[in-house]
């Protein structure tokens, strides 16, 4: 539907570009008192995508929550979106989503019938992936904000960190690169029709399926790839796993038309957080343009899942894999720990 205002209109940034930078947070967070408690076996403290707590021998409880503003003007594809993304970490874990809470802030001049599209997209993709929104917390704002507090479950035994790629592991990515650029260049009216309904389809799709055949294989680590881009997430995979992680750059998916916009320097403010973030820790071996490295680091909404398997199965997943997601690739490979955290090849 089209509103009179147009919603990416009423929001200084879009999607997960509005993300703090991981750097930031890390320091901000530092020195705080809290409890320990045994059944807590993944929280805050590991840079990871959800927290996970045991409940008994079969049940652990995965809790995470996400919201941005708009990164559409369309209010129920916004809407969509947004719940895709929030669910997307308790997948990234492993999990599947059950309950969720509505996150909600509208400015005064948002039409009553916007506000009611956004929620009934959320609804939308909660019913998709099998998850109820139960409630939630709306208040006024200036920008309009939407998301969503999600619970699911995991067996404690099967849990996904971000902290477990091993040596001789490959890397699989299911979703392509390049939203970020793509939506900046878009508010310059720089992108066609075409490539926009192509990256809003894949923004609104969940990582439901990309989950349920990555859990019949063994994998080792999983994060999603969201605000803090490949490399970003790439990142923090390789120094919780304390190994060093190659990736291929000729073989990163990611959507053609990206590339000669990076070229022009649309690039979000999101990206230059996360290469500075990052940075440090990559090291670029060869012939990898400026444009190339800035896709690797252009913030994502609704990403694909990174996961680290044994090369042995990494094949037979990712045929699976592109039945569905046919630009699902993979990129890399993960070595001992060497000089570098990253390695662009």
């Amino acid at each position: 539907m089209e509103t009179e205002v147009k919603l990416t209109k009423l929001a200084t940034c879009a999607g997960c570009g509005a993300k703090v930078g991981a750097g930031t947070l890390v320091h901000m967070l530092e020195g705080f008192r809290t409890h320990q408690d045994p059944r807590l076996i993944v929280g805050y403290d590991k840079s990871d995508d959800a927290s996970v707590y045991v409940l008994d021998d079969e049940t652990a409880l995965v809790q995470t929550t996400d919201f941005f503003p708009p990164i559409v003007d369309d209010p129920f594809l916004y809407g969509q979106i947004a719940a895709a993304n929030a669910m997307s970490d308790v997948y990234a874990m492993g999990g599947e989503p059950k309950l969720a809470l509505n996150i909600l802030c509208i400015p005064e001049q948002m039409e009553p019938g916007a506000v009611q599209e956004i929620l009934r997209g959320g609804y939308d993709k909660a019913y998709e992936a099998g998850a109820i929104i139960t409630g939630g917390h709306t208040i006024h704002g200036a920008e309009p904000i939407y998301g969503l507090a999600v619970s699911g479950f995991v067996h404690p035994q099967k849990v996904l960190k971000n902290c477990g790629a091993r040596p001789g592991d490959v890397l699989l990515l299911t979703k392509p690169l390049g939203i970020g650029i793509l939506t900046t260049a878009a508010k310059a009216d720089l992108v066609e029709p075409p490539v926009l309904e192509r990256i809003y389809r894949q923004m609104a799709t969940l990582n439901k399926a990309a989950r349920d055949i990555m859990v019949r294989y063994p994998v080792h680590s999983c994060t999603d790839v969201t605000g803090f881009a490949l490399l970003g997430h790439s990142y923090e995979m390789a120094q919780g796993s304390g190994c060093s992680i190659h990736i291929q750059t000729d073989r990163v998916p990611f959507h053609p038309e990206a590339y000669p916009l990076a070229e022009m320097g649309f690039i979000p403010a999101g990206a230059y957080r996360n290469r500075d973030y990052a940075q440090a820790g990559v090291e670029v071996r060869g012939a990898v343009s400026r444009a190339m490295q800035d896709i690797l680091y252009d913030p994502q909404t609704s990403g694909g899942l990174l996961m680290a398997l044994p090369e042995a199965d990494a094949q037979s997943c990712l045929a699976e894999l592109r039945d569905i997601l046919p630009q699902a690739a993979a990129i890399g490979y993960v070595t001992e720990h060497r000089q570098a955290w990253i390695c662009l090849e």
